[in-house]
């Protein structure tokens, strides 16, 4: 007899559900080409960031000698590497490359909240600002090296 009771109110449940829809219509093939083309917004705390920056230098530098030699970074930092290594011992040492990250990403924080977001990051970029690095464009870890 329970068995029954809670399968009416189950099935009471989704006639509820489905009497709350409202009927309403597929969106268009304009509305869903537009939801599958949508870009969320980018939110990135001051934390959250230093926590990419820290595993980006893990999986750049390779011989885990923890410091990054000019073959050991990517192509955007290459760049500018005599910028990042401040001491000019030939090599980026972690602090030096997250004191520069962490510059860069100060730079975007327009309103000093410690969270860049798209907004924010679209005015850099309007002022020339090279864009900060997101957590999808971190390298890939190297193979066989686990970090």
């Amino acid at each position: 007899m329970q068995v029954k009771i809670v399968g009416a109110a189950a099935f009471a449940g989704a006639l509820m559900l489905a009497g709350c829809s409202g009927g309403e219509k597929e969106p268009s093939a304009e509305q869903q080409a537009a939801l599958t083309n949508y870009v969320p917004p980018f939110v990135m705390s001051r934390l959250d960031f230093g926590g990419v920056v820290e595993r980006r230098f893990r999986r750049l530098d390779v011989n885990n000698d923890d410091r990054l030699s000019r073959n050991e970074v990517t192509k955007r930092l290459a760049a500018r590497f005599d910028e990042i290594d401040r001491n000019k011992d030939g090599a980026i040492s972690n602090e030096e490359g997250s004191t520069w990250m962490m510059a860069r990403f100060d730079a975007q924080d327009i309103n000093h909240d410690g969270i860049v977001t798209s907004d924010e990051r679209e005015r850099a970029r309007e002022l020339k600002d090279a864009d900060l690095p997101t957590p999808a464009e971190e390298p890939a870890k190297a193979s066989g090296t686990p970090k």
